[in-house]
């Protein structure tokens, strides 16, 4: 595998992450219009794109593959737990 193929993988693992967490960033901001007119959308996408790709990693480990029904439901408490605690601050 050469360098251009192994920085594929890495995008292809870490893209469902940051994926849920601009989708639930963009409905944070949608739904939820006025409560949440303070906290930034950026803020939102980095803290559940972060929590989401160490989820991807928790999971990496533990579950020694990817892909598993366990490690997508690890990633999306990953990525939802950053994000509500943001909105519960406010």
């Amino acid at each position: 595998m050469n360098l251009v193929d192994a920085l594929g993988h890495l995008i292809n693992l870490f893209a469902p992450a940051w994926g849920v967490a601009a989708l639930m960033a963009l409905a944070i901001k949608l739904i939820w219009r006025r409560e949440q007119r303070a906290l930034a959308w950026r803020r939102l996408l980095l803290w559940g794109g972060l929590g989401g790709t160490l989820a991807v990693l928790v999971a990496l480990a533990w579950l020694a593959h990817d892909g598993t029904m366990l490690g997508y439901g690890l990633m999306l408490l990953g990525v939802v737990l950053p994000q509500w605690w943001l909105t519960l601050k406010r």
